[in-house]
């Protein structure tokens, strides 16, 4: 807690704030209310239900007239909001090293091998599987979240013990000033391919957001580029740190000299500073090889030597990614969060090196996200899956349907592998009661996420906890 003359000197009010809202549903008493301006609504207009709620003080940008409580003016609210957060929560980024990954796909992956490279007893993780540190497991409302959640999750991490956070650094947390107020001390991408152009726009606005990863990071610093990105020129530009390099070549700073692929395991080769290292991952997948390798170079560069690094190597587990599950049947299930045209290909690719008949592909895209993005991914699943069962996933506002159709609408008459089923609860079992020996059942888009965002309401939903309960389903009317 923190009055509001330590947070604004000169104000002569000590007025206790207890902690800082710009959801006036969410204001507690006590709370500083901060009127930030959003997509769809500006928060100066919700003043009275947050002076309900009890809210002690508001931070304003334009005139609300005379209030009961203090009211402090500054010229911009969203800017304000990342530094006073900073400020209010003791600047606990800077009490750690600060690990940020951006990239369209791999973030969540590569944030949550450096946080087990490193030790959850010492690394935090915040990202789209939530937040942890040090035994501690807790939900995330955004892959990044805005500054009030953010910097309260690093002063818990502070608090916990850890001397590092890894964070998926997004492309709309950049574009809405998130993380403006934050220096990295190592910054990472994965890749780079078009997505969320609903809202930068351009695909060289949604390039330029993510790159302001590394032009927030320290001059001290380490910027992490993969050399076999079709973007790594743009990118090697936008550092301000030391650039360390990871790919094929035998110019990059950590080479992935040789792989191959098994159905459990993968067995790398690396070259690091001109001396070998083989490890057997359990990871699966090529895009892993180059996850595993850019957290392997985030985690050199935070200080953590290469024997500490490969001996964490078989503890690797990322939930929700290519999660397959124990299903004691002839046939497979597998759950993962491929949700790009390009995750999805790369998925599809891998899980047909694998020893099995059809690929079952359940799927559907948000609402309220990037619209172009849906006929691309149908059209991915539809060419590179056996059979595709499209559905809801996270509607929001918009009818399911009309997503459904916008998935399907460049199909010709050759695409014929498909249905749709509204339902993903249905078109979950309904996968499930298709499959047939060695036939691979893919859940995917959600991962391990336990929500769906509905038109009026969040509901919980797992889609690994649906998939099981389908399991036992079919097994039940087998019997019968």
């Amino acid at each position: 807690m923190k009055t509001l003359e330590e947070l604004y000197p000169g104000i002569h009010s000590n007025v206790m704030i207890k902690g800082i809202k710009i959801n006036s549903q969410e204001v507690e008493e006590g709370d500083l209310f901060v009127c930030t301006k959003g997509v769809t609504a500006d928060r100066h207009d919700f003043i009275e239900d947050a002076k309900k709620h009890g809210a002690a003080a508001l931070i304003v940008s334009k005139d609300v007239g005379k209030q009961d409580i203090p009211v402090i003016k500054v010229p911009d609210t969203n800017k304000e909001l990342p530094y006073l957060c900073q400020k209010f929560y003791d600047y606990p980024d800077q009490k750690m090293k600060m690990i940020g990954i951006t990239g369209t796909d791999g973030k969540t992956s590569t944030t949550t091998i450096i946080q087990t490279l490193i030790g959850s007893d010492l690394c935090g993780y915040i990202g789209t599987n939530g937040r942890s540190c040090a035994g501690f497991t807790g939900d995330n409302p955004n892959t990044t979240p805005d500054a009030p959640y953010l910097y309260q999750y690093l002063e818990d991490f502070v608090d916990f013990g850890c001397h590092y956070t890894a964070m998926e650094a997004s492309s709309e947390a950049f574009f809405r000033g998130r993380l403006q107020a934050t220096r990295f001390d190592i910054s990472a991408i994965t890749n780079v391919t078009s997505e969320h152009l609903n809202i930068h726009g351009t695909f060289e606005n949604y390039l330029n957001s993510k790159l302001m990863l590394f032009q927030q990071t320290k001059k001290e610093g380490y910027c992490i580029l993969n050399h076999d990105d079709s973007y790594f020129e743009n990118a090697k530009k936008a550092c301000q740190g030391q650039i360390l390099t990871y790919g094929v070549g035998e110019d990059n700073d950590l080479q992935i000299v040789h792989f191959d692929i098994f159905p459990d395991h993968t067995d790398i080769q690396f070259r690091m500073k001109g001396k070998d290292y083989s490890i057997t991952s359990p990871l699966l997948g090529d895009f892993n090889v180059y996850n595993l390798a850019c957290a392997i170079l985030c985690t050199y560069a935070a200080g953590i030597g290469m024997q500490v690094i490969l001996s964490r190597i078989d503890q690797l587990k990322i939930s929700g990614r290519l999660e397959l599950l124990k299903t004691n049947t002839p046939y497979y299930v597998m759950v993962d969060y491929a949700h790009t045209p390009n995750g999805i290909s790369k998925l599809l690719n891998f899980v047909h090196t694998l020893d099995i008949k059809r690929s079952i592909v359940v799927i559907g895209q948000a609402g309220e996200r990037d619209p172009y993005k849906r006929p691309k991914v149908g059209k991915t699943v539809v060419e590179n899956a056996s059979y595709a069962i499209f559905t809801y996933e996270d509607p929001r506002s918009e009818d399911p349907m009309a997503i459904c159709q916008d998935i399907i609408k460049e199909f010709d008459e050759n695409n014929k592998n498909y249905e749709i089923v509204i339902d993903r609860r249905e078109a979950i079992q309904k996968a499930i009661d298709m499959a047939e020996d060695n036939d691979m059942v893919l859940i995917l888009g959600k991962g391990n996420e336990t929500y769906e965002k509905l038109k009026d309401k969040t509901i919980y939903f797992n889609d690994i906890e649906e998939a099981y309960q389908a399991l036992a389903n079919r097994k039940i009317r087998e019997k019968v």
